[in-house]
C-alpha cells in the first residue's frame, strides 16, 4: 500500500470516527452538547484536524443525517419485502418509519429537524434522501389518486413526519399512536386496495 492509499484510508477512518461519535454524544446527551471542541476531545484529535474534515457543526450534522436517511431507506425496503404487497406493504413500511423515529431520536432530528445543509427535493439532493424518498414511493405508488405519485408520496411522507414529531413532543398521547397510523394509513390505501 502506498504511502498516500494509507493516509487516504485514516482520512477515511478519521471521518467516520467524527460522525459516530457526533451521533453517539447527540444520542445520549442531545445536540447542544455536540460541539467541535468536545468532539475533539472526544476522539483526541485537534480541533484543526476536525476543521479538516467539516467546516463546522452544520456539515457534521448532515454528515449524520446521509446515515440516517441509507438506514431509513434500508428499514422501510425491508418492512415493505417483509409482507405482502399492496396495502400490508404500506402498513408495514409507515410502522417502519415511525418505529425508526422512536428507535432513533436524536438522528431524526439530524434529518429532519436541524439545519444540516441537506438539499431537498432538488437536482443536488443526495443518494441517501433520494433513495429514502423512493422506498416511500415504491409501496405507494399504485395507490397514488390523482396519478401522481410524487405529490401522493409527499403528503404521506408530511403527515408521517407530523404524527412522528407531535407524538414525540406529548402534543399527541402516545397510546393512541397505533390508531393514528392506521387511520393514515385507510385514508391512503383503502381497505380491499390491491
Amino acid at each position: 500500500m502506498s504511502v498516500r492509499e494509507r493516509k487516504e484510508r485514516e482520512r477515511a477512518g478519521r471521518h467516520r470516527l467524527i460522525v459516530a461519535t457526533a451521533r453517539e454524544l447527540a444520542e445520549t446527551q442531545g445536540w447542544d452538547a455536540v460541539t467541535t471542541r468536545r468532539l475533539a476531545e472526544r476522539i483526541e484529535y485537534s480541533q484543526p484536524v476536525l476543521y479538516s474534515h467539516f467546516r463546522g457543526r452544520k456539515e457534521i450534522v448532515g454528515a449524520v443525517a446521509l446515515e440516517g436517511f441509507a438506514e431509513l431507506a434500508d428499514a422501510l425496503r425491508a418492512a415493505a419485502r417483509s409482507g405482502p404487497a399492496g396495502r400490508d406493504a404500506v402498513t408495514a413500511t409507515a410502522g417502519a418509519y415511525v418505529d425508526f423515529a422512536a428507535r432513533n431520536p436524536a438522528l431524526y432530528d439530524a434529518m429532519f429537524s436541524l439545519d444540516n445543509g441537506l438539499p431537498f427535493a432538488d437536482d443536488a439532493t443526495p443518494a441517501p434522501l433520494r433513495e429514502a424518498f423512493e422506498a416511500l414511493v415504491e409501496p405507494l405508488a399504485g395507490h397514488a389518486q390523482p396519478a401522481e405519485p410524487g405529490l401522493f408520496v409527499e403528503t404521506f411522507w408530511a403527515a408521517l413526519h407530523g404524527l412522528v414529531t407531535l407524538t414525540r413532543g406529548g402534543r399527541l398521547p402516545a397510546g393512541r399512536a397505533d390508531d393514528r397510523l392506521a387511520l393514515l394509513v385507510d385514508r391512503f390505501v383503502p381497505h380491499g386496495a390491491r
